[in-house]
């Protein structure tokens, strides 16, 4: 019997070990070689029981359970560039997981406010990440919760700051460095969550380097990171600025960078390959080309992007 939508929430919302995640990865993995042409003639092609799809699948196929989407999640992209599509089923199991990831995190969002500078995304639309903040910002009870452009920015923050508000800030990287370039203050109920991405706006820099520059110009705010993709329906976010923690649905490996069918040890530096429970409806087990390390807690970095080599299985699959 296929599972009902709230059947589904709540086995993806209630899993305490690796047990009951092994269990639903286990099922969610037949249900989706059932019905998802391309991921089971992948495994064919390859061998593995449980293959970790290449992401750049997306790009070029119709990844989904079903014949339907509620709504499609475009990658950030150029006009140049093929930009990799998610057809979601179920945009309310979306709202739910992305919600509880966040408070699970960093507490409830109703008395807070929530802000985003986010242009780049806003610009390509159809983005995962504004869909989520939206969700954010409807749920918060925050009259001055909303998304803000550069122009405005530096008055809100400091009315926002003056009346001492509990406020999260999320933020594409370039936006946030141009704003520590026109506003500095102490703001120490302030969360900025910066969410990647320079878009060929400014030179690139490691975590560490962005960081520090925006907390130079708030020097008593938390600055933490947020690690999703379109792709993905699950985040994790960093809780001291270097180390992701995945929310229980979603637990992440290292393989091997020549091999991706080969997960490495603890500790070992390879590409990040995912295990995303709430992806129940197009495809659970997805191959990155981030590079990154796991700790011995489920905790990963994420330290660059494979951009120029192929990896062994990426190709093998063509429209």
């Amino acid at each position: 019997m296929v599972p009902s939508k709230l059947q589904i929430v709540k086995q993806i919302m209630n899993i305490s070990s690796d047990d009951e995640f092994n269990y639903l990865a286990s099922i969610f993995n037949d249900h989706q070689l059932e019905n998802v042409p391309i991921i089971a003639e992948y495994r064919n092609m390859i061998g593995v029981d449980f293959p970790f799809l290449p992401v750049e699948l997306f790009k070029s196929y119709v990844i989904n359970t079903k014949p339907t989407a509620e709504v499609i999640f475009k990658s950030s992209g150029t006009t140049s560039s093929q930009r990799s599509s998610h057809h979601v089923y179920d945009a309310s199991l979306y709202r739910k997981l992305s919600l509880l990831g966040f408070e699970k995190q960093f507490g409830s969002v109703k008395d807070a406010c929530i802000i985003a500078l986010l242009p780049s995304y806003i610009d390509n639309g159809d983005s995962s990440l504004v869909y989520m903040v939206n969700h954010f910002i409807d749920h918060s009870q925050h009259p001055e919760s909303g998304f803000i452009d550069l122009d405005h920015a530096k008055s809100k923050i400091t009315n926002l700051q003056q009346s001492r508000t509990t406020t999260f800030l999320f933020g594409v990287s370039f936006a946030l460095i141009d704003l520590a370039e026109i506003l500095s203050t102490e703001f120490p109920e302030l969360c900025i969550i910066e969410t990647g991405g320079m878009k060929g706006q400014r030179k690139e820099m490691t975590r560490a380097e962005l960081h520090a520059q925006i907390q130079m110009a708030f020097p008593r705010s938390r600055i933490e990171s947020e690690y999703g993709m379109t792709e993905l329906l699950s985040q994790a976010y960093t809780s001291d600025g270097h180390w992701f923690n995945p929310p229980p649905w979603m637990k992440v490996s290292a393989v091997d960078i020549s091999d991706p069918f080969n997960i490495l040890p603890i500790g070992q530096r390879g590409l990040l390959a995912i295990t995303d429970l709430a992806n129940y409806h197009s495809c659970s087990f997805i191959q990155t080309r981030d590079v990154g390390i796991v700790n011995d807690f489920g905790e990963f970095t994420v330290e660059g992007r494979l951009d120029n080599s192929d990896i062994r299985g990426c190709n093998l699959l063509h429209p």
